[in-house]
């Protein structure tokens, strides 16, 4: 048995999420994994707000396709959470003696871990999601939870009211102590929108999981918040009124991408007293030709462009080639564009090969024939380690993962909307 370690918070970052409405860049990679900035991934994002907000004790709770992000995260070093008392410790379910039981709910998730969370002995224990984008001090939120005397706070964001539906919603007081809570409501009486972070007073958090450890897919929002208002703790909202993204959609995803190329961006990746940390492998510079242009790029290091960047982003160790242009697009980690192509508003996953003089989101838009509630924007989506032809032509709301060669597009082409997943590929 280690010796009890007492620590006054720790954090539990939920980090299993598979992340459907990304479509196939989701398909071998959790959500929080996903690449984005050109230098980073979702999960850098709580990760670097922990170490920044005096948090050195995190639990990464992984469930759906690990692989990436168990070697992105390591034993921590990028984010100083490499240490020996604390630290970053990635929690995967185990298998119990009698059963091998998968996590069910982000409730049920945290109560399997409640070995992990007791070696610590922490008065507060902080819990996040791994798939937001911004920056918040999780010490602000814990100094006023104190100072309300809360069993639970909640972190929420003012979201216009006619959006409010698509949220988990607060009623507060004047005190911000929260009096009703309501889920998706289709007629909103409050815009203070839960944003999945939390903060409990560990007694009552524990009490709660251990009243509720057989309720099936037990989650915070449906179950364990519920059950403590009807105890009658106190819960309060803090308020939080900076950048905060949900890059759950593809339209979400490329839209907060793009918006870090703004002359002054809304989230600023470039300041100094608040970094944002990763596990940087690449260390090459960067090359850009002299017959190269760019103009509004993020660019990642190792990358070699000898074409045309307008409006982009483009991760480490990509190379586009002459005479291609590249716009509005997200190219994330080890893409290689060949000569003479055009990509419009793509999202292209990493080690994807596109041979030359190929179109990208080329033409007019149609409805997605594969899943139109995650295939839209006008967006073409191509899934890491794919391979594109030389001279094809691919159409707005299309999906293509795999390895692709000219017999898949008939005429050279993928019309607007249609889609092309080889065998073996998962969606």
């Amino acid at each position: 048995m280690m010796g009890m370690i007492r620590k006054e918070m720790i954090a539990m970052l939920l980090a299993g999420g598979q992340g459907s409405r990304l479509g196939v860049l989701t398909s071998d990679v959790a959500k929080p994994a996903v690449s984005f900035g050109g230098k980073y991934r979702i999960i850098d994002f709580p990760l670097s707000n922990c170490i920044n907000s005096g948090i050195d004790t995190v639990g990464v709770l992984t469930q759906y396709q690990p692989l990436v992000l168990n070697s992105h995260i390591g034993i921590g070093i990028p984010w100083d959470l490499d240490r020996n008392n604390g630290g970053v410790t990635v929690l995967p379910p185990y298998e119990k003696s009698d059963t091998s039981e998968w996590y069910s709910g982000t409730a049920n998730a945290i109560f399997q871990n409640i070995k992990y969370m007791e070696n610590y002995n922490p008065e507060y224990v902080l819990i996040l999601s791994g798939d937001h984008i911004y920056k918040m001090d999780y010490e602000a939120m814990l100094d006023f939870h104190k100072a309300k005397g809360a069993d639970v706070t909640i972190a929420v964001i003012p979201v216009p009211i006619e959006e409010a539906s698509r949220f988990g919603v607060v009623i507060t007081d004047d005190e911000k102590r929260i009096s009703e809570f309501e889920e998706k409501p289709p007629q909103p009486r409050s815009n203070l929108a839960s944003m999945g972070i939390y903060i409990f007073s560990w007694k009552a958090l524990k009490e709660s999981l251990l009243a509720l450890k057989d309720q099936s897919n037990c989650d915070f929002g449906k179950h364990v918040l519920p059950y403590l208002h009807e105890k009658g703790s106190p819960m309060y909202a803090y308020e939080f009124n900076s950048y905060w993204k949900d890059v759950g959609t593809l339209g979400s995803y490329w839209e907060a991408n793009m918006e870090l190329i703004d002359l002054i961006p809304e989230f600023n990746l470039y300041e100094e007293f608040w970094k944002i940390y990763t596990n940087q492998n690449i260390i090459e510079p960067q090359f850009v030709a002299s017959s190269a242009v760019v103009e509004k790029a993020i660019i990642g290091a190792g990358a070699q462009i000898y074409g045309e960047v307008y409006n982009s982003v483009l991760g480490a160790g990509v190379v586009i080639e002459e005479g291609t242009v590249i716009r509005d697009s997200i190219i994330m980690e080890g893409v290689t564009i060949g000569k003479n192509c055009v990509i419009d508003k793509s999202i292209i996953a990493e080690n994807t090969v596109v041979g030359e003089g190929t179109g990208i989101g080329q033409g007019e838009e149609a409805p997605s024939k594969l899943n139109s509630s995650i295939y839209g924007f006008g967006l073409a989506v191509i899934g890491e380690n794919s391979t594109i032809p030389a001279h094809v032509t691919i159409g707005k709301n299309t999906a293509i993962k795999g390895e692709t060669s000219d017999a898949d597009y008939p005429d050279g082409q993928l019309a607007s909307g249609g889609y092309i997943i080889k065998a073996g590929d998962r969606l």
